[in-house]
């Protein structure tokens, strides 16, 4: 099946309703809208489409068929791994994929811990702790692979499972994997607590600077960075709980007879 830009135009253009087809100069097609929108296509495109499944055709009327839709996700996602992979800097780390540790990529020039990364307290010690540091980037792996940066551009205050299912960013539509890591986000920003996870997610996952933190939330000059290493802690223990202490078991004791005869 072709991934090329005409049959992604053609497949986006379909998305905006049903279209009328007419012949036009050079043997090809226009497509029209009810709006009045023309749409110009290859006859050779437009029978891939058809041939594929993308597309039918029935009384001159061209329409999407519903793997169309799976068809334009998977091009806009080859497309921007291509983008990230010719623009970005690539890295794989190791997260909790539904039970099972797998390597993830991430883009470490995206993320504002990349610098926090290289902070160093007055001591020599890194600012941030590689526990803390860890659980940023586990967020930040979650939160990709739930599929939500491109859709959530809106505050994640309250909680994240607040959008109506159905609804674009929610949890229709999602695979297996996608919609387990949405679950993983919204138990650690229930970890976090609202006054910590707010920032984390502005960090983490949306890349903003600790300077636009402050500044959209009114905070204290350096007081952002401050809050994320409490909440990225925090996080850090809700992903790695500290094992259970076990008290002696305390014994009872008496002198013989003790017990009262009932």
């Amino acid at each position: 099946m072709s991934n090329s830009k005409p049959m992604v135009r053609l497949m986006r253009f379909l998305l905006r309703g049903e279209a009328q087809a007419g012949s036009c100069e050079g043997g090809g097609l226009s497509l029209h809208l009810s709006d009045g929108t023309r749409h110009a296509v290859s006859q050779t495109l437009l029978a891939e489409a058809i041939s594929s499944g993308l597309a039918g055709r029935e009384n001159g009327r061209i329409f999407l068929r519903p793997t169309a839709r799976s068809y334009l996700r998977r091009a806009v996602a080859e497309r921007e791994e291509a983008f990230i992979a010719q623009h970005g800097a690539l890295d794989d780390v190791l997260a909790d994929v539904d039970g099972t540790t797998r390597r993830l990529r991430i883009n470490r020039e995206e993320s504002p811990l990349a610098s926090l990364a290289r902070l160093k307290e007055k001591s020599g010690s890194p600012f941030l702790p590689q526990p803390a540091l860890a659980a940023g980037e586990r967020l930040l792996v979650d939160f990709t692979r739930g599929q939500l940066q491109p859709r959530i551009t809106a505050a994640w205050e309250p909680r994240l499972s607040s959008v109506t299912k159905g609804s674009r960013g929610g949890m229709a539509d999602l695979t297996d994997s996608a919609a387990a890591a949405r679950l993983a986000v919204n138990r650690a920003v229930d970890a976090m607590g609202p006054e910590l996870s707010g920032v984390a997610l502005d960090v983490c996952c949306f890349m903003k600077g600790l300077e636009a933190v402050e500044r959209e939330r009114q905070w204290p000059v350096r007081s952002a960075k401050l809050m994320l290493r409490t909440a990225l802690l925090a996080l850090s223990r809700h992903y790695n709980p500290p094992a259970p202490t076990h008290r002696a078991r305390m014994e009872h004791w008496g002198m013989e007879g003790y017990r009262p005869e009932l």
